[in-house]
């Protein structure tokens, strides 16, 4: 650390040692008492708030009164008053990443010759551009940091209340200073004040903590996460792996590998060098026991399920590491282990079903998929339902009806029952366009007669009709969607994914028709033996037509 920057930095201490002070109140002003972060400003200002004109009377101009003013006039005013206009500006600063500009707006609109109200978003703006720059750029990170505090400060002066995008700017800002105490004093601040936290605002406190090589600073950070509600995604949890096998904490590594076990299932490759380089580590050699008794180790495997034990590190001595596959039927093709399909609990996917009619009858015309109930209940159940849309639109920008029928005898020729699957499409797709071409009227009349056709009504989303098909009547599910937008974030559970691997068929073409990927006999999650090993998948095995290539630890002395 240079001169220069010893020198920023402590010069910016000061002033993040009274931004912790924010409940204490500016001599001349009176503080709230409902949040400790700022006091209510005198004169409260919106983005575009404007001060608009007396409105003249009959007395005042001896004529008719003015019409009122219309919405889109008040908009446009708005848009032109000084607020609007610096709003604007700043927004295409943000988009460009555009500081120094940003905080020449900001020098102006500060200025006493001609002083623009700062709102909630216009702090907003220039607190995220100043955290971006310092925590990006390190030649100005000093410098980008004391001015976001000072605007911070000046925000609180002004008695604008933050909330939790704020907040989190301002975690940023003492992460970036390597202050990771601040920013989770920060955090913490923000949840004593009822502002609830979220998974951004505790990264910068995390990463700083594991940054600095302080396990339990970071330890500290995830149990408030938990205690908040706040679940941690694979960077958090790749980071608190990291610093505790850094740390030779073999126990809390034990436990981070179950806990990624259990919410992420597979890992990228960042994820997979860490688990590697803790595996290969002395002090996963030393962590372990040389006898256990196998038969608490059956009872755990069978209480959770089937795949994992939970009951420490067995064995001693250096792991041999590598990368390997898993043939058809779940072998490593490196150490021989055979890797096992974790059941689901039936009551699990009743709950799972029960939750998505939930959700889909708020988000659809109720009645249109309470009829799309009944009509299953009569008509189903069905060993497999397709994704018609994806399945017909695959590689292609013109809907094949002959591509989906292909698929529907293919899945149909592999599945017990040998019954058509359920095709659900949405009904401008069975009534105009290419289903009025004689071919495909065939094709759709074989459907209908067969009583495997659904088509869903105008305005429906189909993704709601197929997946709960699918989970109700517990079928492979053929598509190629990956289920990762916000309609399945709303399903907000870790069922889901373990699901999806257990029914998902997948599907290629070629000039001889098309492939099933059907599922594997094998979950697709880290795994932990009887014996001690340990099998991770990595996320590098995506592409249905490579071989997914899987972390395999076992213990020399035992293979």
């Amino acid at each position: 650390m240079g001169v220069a920057a010893a020198a920023a930095r402590a010069a910016l201490r000061p002033t993040a040692a009274t931004l912790l002070l924010f409940s204490r109140p500016h001599q001349h002003r009176r503080a709230t008492q409902h949040l400790p972060f700022a006091r209510r400003r005198r004169h409260s200002y919106s983005s575009t708030a404007t001060v608009a004109a007396p409105t003249p009377t009959l007395g005042d101009s001896g004529g008719e009164a003015p019409e009122p003013e219309g919405k889109a006039a008040r908009r446009r005013r708005a848009r032109e008053s000084p607020e609007g206009l610096l709003r604007h500006q700043l927004d295409m600063c943000s988009r460009n990443a555009d500081l120094p500009t940003a905080l020449r707006l900001y020098d102006a609109a500060v200025s006493p010759e001609s002083p623009v109200p700062l709102s909630l978003h216009h702090y907003n703006c220039l607190l995220y551009l100043c955290s971006n720059a310092a925590a990006s750029d390190p030649d100005s990170s000093a410098a980008a940091a004391q001015r976001g505090f000072d605007i911070f400060a000046r925000m609180e002066a002004d008695g604008v209340q933050p909330n939790e995008a704020t907040l989190t700017s301002v975690a940023r800002l003492a992460a970036a200073t390597r202050d990771p105490a601040m920013a989770f004093s920060v955090v913490r601040r923000m949840a004593a004040a009822g502002v609830p936290p979220r998974l951004r605002t505790y990264g910068p406190a995390l990463f700083a903590y594991c940054d600095a090589k302080d396990a339990d600073g970071a330890g500290q950070v995830e149990a408030h996460m938990d205690a908040s509600g706040v679940v941690p995604e694979e960077p958090e949890l790749a980071a608190l792996l990291r610093v505790n096998a850094d740390k030779a904490r073999a126990e809390e590594v034990y436990r981070l590998l179950h806990r990624t076990r259990a919410l992420v299932r597979q890992v990228c490759d960042t994820t997979a060098q860490a688990v590697e380089a803790w595996f290969r580590s002395d002090a996963a050699s030393e962590a372990g026991v040389d006898k256990w008794d196998p038969r608490k180790i059956k009872e755990g495997v069978v209480r959770g399920g089937g795949g994992w034990h939970g009951q420490g590190w067995l064995g001693k001595g250096p792991w041999s590491v590598g990368t390997s596959e898993m043939d058809k039927d779940g072998t490593c093709q490196r150490c021989g282990e055979r890797l096992v399909c974790i059941d689901i609990d039936p009551s699990e996917t009743d709950n799972f079903a029960s939750s998505l009619t939930e959700l889909a009858i708020k988000r659809e015309a109720r009645d249109d998929f309470l009829c799309f109930q009944s009509w299953l209940r009569r008509h189903g159940p069905f060993d497999a339902v397709i994704d018609a849309a994806n399945v017909g639109l695959y590689n292609s920008k013109a809907f094949s009806f002959s591509q989906v029928n292909s698929v529907v005898n293919a899945i149909q020729r592999v599945t017990k029952s040998k019954k058509l699957p359920l095709i659900i499409l949405h009904r401008n797709r069975v009534s105009g366009g290419p289903a009025k071409v004689p071919f495909n009227q065939k094709i759709l009349e074989g459907w209908r007669n067969a009583g495997a056709l659904y088509a869903t009504p105008p305005g429906s989303n189909d993704d709601w009709y197929w997946l709960y098909a699918a989970v109700s009547c517990r079928s492979l599910l053929v598509t190629n969607d990956e289920m990762r937008d916000h309609l399945f974030q709303l399903l907000g559970t870790s069922f889901f994914p373990r699901w999806k691997e257990k029914h998902q068929v997948r599907l290629t073409f070629s000039g001889r028709g098309p492939t099933l990927h059907l599922p594997p006999p094998y979950s697709i999650v880290i795994q932990e033996s009887e014996d001690g090993s340990w099998h991770v998948p990595t996320t590098t095995g995506d592409d249905i037509e490579k071989p997914r290539q899987w972390i395999c630890s076992t213990r020399k002395s035992s293979k």
